[in-house]
């Protein structure tokens, strides 16, 4: 059958896609993403607590990975919006802002149960939309050119045939006896899940998290820190292009190619950036301890690189300091030049404006 893309693609073909992936090009990138993933794990372990950045590199992906569907937010305002008291935020820098629990909601799961499902993909997409509106129900979703208003793809319609095709995902997915290489059915099941597109809304942004999981689940990551959306934002036409190729010509081999080749360059960019703040904690630590030896502890190390804003509640939380003492702790950090005051509405915060600049390079 012809591909019509005015047409709801009921006729989506399941998986497996039957072409044999493992071509000789295909094999020598594998080899390069998995040694790069293998450098972040590394780099990773340098910290002493391995979570510590994550929240930071997580909220980078979160903000990228939205841009994709154009929703545009600055890292100051995501920072800002996370730390302050304040309620009153943008719905859109709202999805933002839940991306990172969807994260860990699924990343908890697998490590649980060790597979994914549609309901785990539905509980993730309902956490990053603050709904429960679940799979398509109602006809007439297409996606167009947001400036054109061109239609270019019609996914398919009714909630038992995106249900069945979901259920013929998972069970890809989850089949660990055919052998094929994870980056490769990483690539597969972006494309597909793209392709079923079962929300009405957050799909972009639910698949990649998917990406990140099916990599820690297949023991590719160990923590979930990969920032693959900005190879997605620097190499856009490609990733559109490709997808389509997939859907009106069959095409495969450029799409798997490409997602490979920005599993790799991500993780090397990731890998540097975490090596990058293991480096900024250690000159800062150091600083701190030869300035104010009196105040210095790695716990309060943590606090100030666990997000790039801090205020006197983080240290009073983290058990460091009762609350007078927090304000002064502040203080004479900000006399030897680690953080920089800052007036948000009525609260007092501080930044850590070096830290902060490392995040958004």
């Amino acid at each position: 059958m012809t591909f019509d893309r005015n047409v709801p693609y009921n006729d989506l073909p399941l998986l497996p896609p039957g072409v044999d992936f493992e071509t000789k090009e295909i094999l020598k990138k594998i080899v390069l993403a998995r040694e790069a993933l293998a450098k972040l794990d590394a780099s990773n372990k340098r910290l002493p607590n391995e979570s510590l950045l994550i929240n930071s590199v997580i909220l980078q992906e979160a903000r990228m990975s939205s841009e994709i569907e154009n929703i545009v937010t600055t890292n100051d305002e995501m920072y800002k919006a996370i730390v302050t008291e304040n309620k009153d935020i943008d719905p859109e820098l709202k999805e933002v802002i839940h991306y990172p629990g969807a994260l860990w909601h699924g990343h908890e799961f697998i490590k649980k149960n060790g597979f994914m499902n549609t309901n785990l993909f539905v509980e993730m997409v309902n956490i990053i939309k603050e709904h429960d509106a679940g799979i398509r129900k109602i006809p007439g979703t297409k996606l167009s050119n947001p400036k054109t208003g061109e239609i270019y793809y019609t996914p398919p319609e009714g909630e038992d045939i995106v249900r069945k095709k979901l259920k013929n995902l998972e069970d890809y997915m989850n089949d660990t006896s055919d052998n094929i290489d994870p980056l490769i059915k990483m690539a597969v099941i972006h494309y597909q899940f793209e392709a079923i597109h079962p929300f009405h809304d957050g799909n972009g942004r639910t698949g990649r998290i998917i990406n990140i999981l099916f990599l820690v689940m297949n023991g590719l990551l160990e923590q979930p820190i990969l920032y693959l959306s900005k190879y997605i934002i620097e190499n856009k036409g490609a990733y559109y292009t490709s997808l389509r190729n997939i859907t009106e010509k069959n095409d495969w081999m450029p799409w798997v190619e490409y997602m490979i080749e920005a599993i790799e360059s991500t993780a090397r960019y990731t890998e540097q950036k975490v090596n990058d703040i293991c480096d900024l904690m250690k000159k800062t630590g150091d600083d701190i301890k030869s300035n104010l030896p009196g105040i210095y502890s790695r716990e309060l190390i943590d606090v100030l690189f666990q997000l790039p804003y801090v205020k006197r509640k983080f240290l009073e939380n983290a058990g460091i300091v009762k609350e007078k003492t927090a304000g002064r702790y502040l203080t004479e950090l900000e006399k030897i030049g680690v953080l920089k005051p800052l007036k948000v509405g009525r609260e007092k915060l501080y930044i850590n404006v070096k830290f902060f600049d490392l995040l958004k390079k």
